[in-house]
């Protein structure tokens, strides 16, 4: 018996991989715009401490997305 499964194209995948993406950042957009669901009246050193890891997470995707830091040519 033959299953004829469709096996997903390279541009399928790539497709989907960027809509995985792209509602990602819009998650993160939509957080950022709220202000991480803080008040100013809120912030304290660990909201800092926060946002430094989610800047330090990204900047490792940014600089292998555009070549640069540790990426760099």
């Amino acid at each position: 018996m033959c299953h004829n499964r469709h096996k997903p194209t390279a541009l399928e995948a790539f497709i989907a991989k960027k809509a995985e993406i792209d509602a990602m950042l819009d998650r993160l957009r939509a957080l950022s715009d709220d202000h991480f669901d803080t008040s100013p009246d809120e912030i304290n050193w660990g909201h800092v401490g926060t946002l430094s890891h989610y800047a330090e997470l990204l900047k490792r995707i940014t600089d292998a997305a555009f070549k640069e830091g540790e990426h760099a040519e």
